[in-house]
């Protein structure tokens, strides 16, 4: 499950000084402790001060499409929507599906979307194409810790 997590604290401004900031991630965790304790854990070294998780909420993503490319410094949501036919009806029913894809700009970010959906075998549409307030991607830690001996 992905978790977007608002997270309010103190930062350096381009002129040196102390202002408040508000920046929004997206987490990949099981439920909504996990996702604070590992936000948390992922953004403690990065900020100096107190801080204030302003809001978790379990986002919706059908797709995570990220980018190489070191440009590539915002995100988009796409609403994509899968077209299928139902067999008894015959009518055209289409499912909504939110992708979040990571590219320097607009363009890129329909380029590297449809990239990704190259190998769909269903049609589908692009419903919408919006930048993103989210910073980073905090991704799982699928790997066991060692136990110290």
């Amino acid at each position: 499950m992905w978790f977007t997590c608002k997270i309010k604290y103190d930062k350096v401004g381009e002129e040196g000084l102390m202002t408040k900031a508000t920046e929004t991630y997206m987490v990949d965790a099981l439920s909504f402790t996990e996702a604070e304790k590992r936000f948390i854990e992922e953004m403690e070294p990065y900020m100096s001060g107190e801080f204030e998780i302003m809001d978790i909420k379990k986002t919706k993503v059908s797709e995570m499409f990220e980018s190489e490319d070191t440009q590539a410094d915002k995100w988009y949501k796409s609403n994509v929507a899968l077209i299928t036919i139902d067999e008894k009806t015959a009518k055209e029913k289409k499912t909504n599906c939110p992708m979040f894809i990571q590219a320097a700009n607009i363009n890129d970010a329909l380029s590297n979307l449809l990239k990704g959906m190259a190998g769909t075998m269903g049609d589908y549409v692009v419903t919408s194409l919006v930048e993103t307030s989210i910073m980073d991607v905090i991704h799982a830690n699928l790997t066991p810790k060692k136990e110290e001996e």
